[in-house]
C-alpha cells in the first residue's frame, strides 16, 4: 500500500477533508459518466458487464467497484491513475480504447486522487467477475495495444490555454478530459481512433456514426451545428435533455440521466462557453437554415400529395405540429432541428423506427417521449415520412432511401 492508500484507510481518515474528497470524486465520475459503461440494469452500481460493439468484436466494461477479487480494491492510487490516463491494468495488460482513456490523460493528479477515494470508499464491492471478450484470436491479443498508444495516446494532462478565461478552459477540460466528448462526436481514422482530440483538429466534435446513430456536430455551425444555439441553449440541453432546438436521442440520452444534469450550473456554463467558441465544422454552415412554411398549410388543409406528408398527418402532427415546430421545450421540435439537417440519416431513421429512451432526471420521467414505429410502419413508409420531415419547413436534407431503413431495422433487431 502506498501512504496516500493507508492514509485514506486510516481511522483518522475521514475528517472533513477527506468526507469531501470523496465527494468530490463522485462528482468527478459523474462528470466521465463513468456509470453508464459499468453499471448495467442486472448488475450494482459499477459492476462493470456492460456489452460494447467493436469493429473486432463484443468487449465487455469491467468491475470497477473496491472489491478485492473482482473489483478494483488492490490497486494504489498510482495503478489506478494509470489505468484511467494510459489504458493499462494493475497487472500490466492493455485496456481496449472502448475505455476513453486517451481523452481521461487529459484528467489532472488531483482529479485522480479525488475519483480514486470515491472508487475506494464511496462505492460498494461488487464481488462480479470480468466477461471476457467475443474478439477472436489473433485480434484479441492486447500487446498491439502498445503499438497503438505509441501513436494515438497523448500522455499529458491538460494545460490551460493563454489569452483564454477561466470558463474557456474549464469548459476545455470538461470536454476533452472527463466529458470524453470526442469520443462520440469526432470521426474515427483508420485505426479507430480519435482523428482529433481538441479544437486544433478541423474535425473535432464534427458529428459522427456511432452505434446506429449519429452524434451530433457540436461546433458553431448554423445548420447542423450549434451556432444557432445561445450558451443558455446548451446548457439547459445538458441540464434537462432538451431545449427550443432539439432533444437527446440514443445514448446521449444516458448521458443526461448519468451525467450532465448533476453538473453545477457553473460547469454547465463552462462548457457552453467552450462549445461556442469552435469554428464550424466544414459543410455545417451552407446552406444556412432559414424556416419556410410552405408545407403547413397543406397539412392543416389535408390537401397533401405524397405518401410521406400523409403518413406524417396521421401519426407525427399531433405532437410535431403541421408547422413542425412542437411545442419545446416538451416536444423536439422537428423544423430546424441540426439532427434533421445532417447528411447522415440514421438518427431520423432510428428513433422513429424505435423510439427514444426516457430522459430521467433525479428519478423523475420527463412526461412525453418519443414512440416508435417499428411495428406500425413498413420500411417504406418510414423513409418516406423520414424524406418528408428532412425536407419540409426549409429542413432541406437529402432523402432517405428505403434500403437504408431496412439496414437499420435489422441491425436494431436484437435490440428490441
Amino acid at each position: 500500500m502506498t501512504a496516500a492508500a493507508i492514509a485514506l484507510t486510516s481511522p483518522k481518515a475521514f475528517a472533513a477533508d477527506d468526507a469531501a474528497l470523496v465527494a468530490r470524486g463522485e462528482y468527478l465520475a459523474r462528470a466521465g459518466d463513468c456509470a453508464a459503461c459499468h453499471t448495467t440494469a442486472a448488475q450494482k452500481p459499477f459492476g462493470g458487464g456492460l456489452a460494447m460493439k467493436t469493429p473486432l468484436g463484443i468487449v465487455y466494461s469491467t468491475n470497477i467497484s473496491p472489491d478485492q477479487v473482482k473489483g478494483i480494491g488492490n490497486y494504489t492510487e498510482a495503478d489506478f491513475g494509470r489505468a484511467l490516463r494510459e489504458g493499462v491494468a494493475r497487472d500490466g495488460h492493455n485496456l481496449y480504447p472502448a475505455m476513453p482513456y486517451p481523452s481521461y490523460a487529459k484528467v489532472s493528479d488531483a482529479d485522480v486522487k479525488a475519483l480514486y477515494a470515491y472508487f475506494m470508499h464511496g462505492v460498494k464491492p461488487v464481488r462480479e467477475p470480468n466477461r471476457p471478450t467475443s474478439i477472436p484470436w489473433p485480434f484479441s491479443m492486447r500487446w498491439p495495444l502498445q503499438i497503438w498508444n505509441l501513436f494515438f495516446l497523448e500522455r499529458r494532462v491538460y494545460q490551460p490555454k493563454e489569452g483564454r478565461g477561466e470558463d474557456w478552459n474549464r469548459g476545455a477540460y470538461l470536454v476533452q478530459g472527463l466529458g470524453h466528448c470526442g469520443s462520440c462526436h469526432t470521426p474515427r481514422g483508420f485505426g479507430f481512433q480519435e482523428k482529433a482530440l481538441d479544437e486544433t483538429g478541423d474535425v473535432y466534435l464534427s458529428g459522427a456514426p456511432i452505434e446506429n446513430w449519429y452524434a451530433s456536430n457540436l461546433t458553431a455551425g448554423k445548420r447542423t451545428g450549434l451556432g444557432r444555439w445561445s450558451s443558455a441553449d446548451i446548457a439547459a440541453f445538458l441540464k434537462t435533455g432538451t431545449n427550443s432546438h432539439a432533444s437527446a436521442f440514443g445514448s446521449m440520452t444516458e448521458v443526461i440521466n448519468n451525467s450532465t444534469h448533476f453538473l453545477s450550473d457553473e460547469d454547465l456554463r463552462s462548457i457552453a462557453v467552450y462549445l461556442t467558441s469552435l469554428p464550424p465544422a466544414k459543410g455545417s454552415d451552407s446552406p444556412p437554415y432559414v424556416y419556410k412554411a410552405s408545407n403547413t398549410r397543406s397539412l392543416m388543409r389535408s390537401t397533401q400529395s405524397d405518401e410521406g406528408a400523409r403518413v406524417y398527418a396521421k401519426f407525427c402532427m399531433y405532437c410535431h405540429g403541421a408547422d413542425g415546430l412542437s411545442r419545446p421545450p416538451f416536444i423536439s421540435p422537428l423544423a430546424g432541428n441540426p439532427n434533421l439537417l445532417e447528411k447522415d440519416d440514421s438518427s431520423a431513421i432510428n428513433v422513429t423506427l424505435n423510439g427514444a429512451s426516457d430522459i430521467v432526471l433525479r428519478g423523475v420521467a420527463a412526461p412525453y417521449v418519443m414512440p416508435g414505429f417499428r411495428l406500425t410502419l413498413s420500411d417504406t413508409q418510414i423513409a418516406q415520412v423520414v424524406t418528408f420531415i428532412r425536407r419540409s419547413w426549409g429542413n432541406e436534407a437529402p432523402s432517405t432511401p428505403t434500403s437504408s431503413v431496412s439496414k437499420l431495422r435489422k441491425s436494431t433487431e436484437a435490440l428490441r
